[in-house]
């Protein structure tokens, strides 16, 4: 007849108690959830280059394509006291630093004072003719308050800077994260030390890696 208790080597076997084997499996539960969140935060994690746009012929675009560059996102305006000093400094940096290592991203907005009124091929047009302007070009959008585009939305939040007029500036590095914004007062030349020392960094890594 079996041994009740089970063989010899079971009944000396030291056996944990209960209470610790269900001490040790909440911990290891708990261990696998924390993992588990952090996998999800770390694939989760947002930045400007993570947003999609519409571009200013309809495509919608991924700003993925600008990662590992700099970018100066400018709220634009055809009709504005601003428009002429803007557009020509603005291309002028795009003709300096960019495509590779530097882009301008206009959005148009017809939010502040109504003077960005035509149509999105209008804008273009008058861009492309009036400026030369070789910089990408997005859809009108809205870029304050609740309609706010996406990418904007991340603008704000990652400043704590809003637009309230149009050719506001935000500096965003290779990374698509916020450097610094910049009012409609604030010019191109002001902001342009910021914008060749980004550029510099992106350069010399390069340089190293070869």
């Amino acid at each position: 007849m079996l041994d009740p208790e089970g063989s010899v080597e079971h009944r000396l076997a030291p056996a944990l108690p209960r209470a610790a084997l269900l001490s040790l499996a909440m911990l290891l539960a708990a261990v696998a959830l924390l993992l588990l969140a952090l996998s999800a935060s770390q694939q989760k994690e947002v930045d400007f280059y993570t947003f999609k746009a519409v571009n200013i012929r309809g495509k919608l675009v991924s700003l993925e394509k600008y990662r590992g560059s700099v970018s100066l996102v400018v709220n634009v305006a055809s009709e504005c006291g601003y428009t002429d000093s803007h557009y020509k400094a603005l291309q002028q940096l795009q003709r300096d630093l960019g495509p590779y290592h530097f882009n301008v991203l206009a959005f148009p907005c017809n939010q502040f004072g109504q003077q960005e009124p035509d149509s999105d091929k209008e804008i273009e047009n008058f861009a492309r003719k009036t400026y030369g302007a070789t910089f990408p070009l997005f859809s009108k959008t809205a870029v304050s308050g609740a309609g706010a585009n996406a990418a904007f939305k991340y603008l704000i939040e990652s400043t704590g800077e809003e637009p309230t007029w149009n050719f506001w500036k935000y500096l965003v590095n290779p990374k698509g994260k916020v450097v610094k914004a910049w009012d409609s007062t604030v010019s191109v030349d002001e902001i342009k030390p910021y914008i060749n020392e980004l550029v510099r960094k992106i350069i010399l890594k390069k340089k190293d890696e070869l």
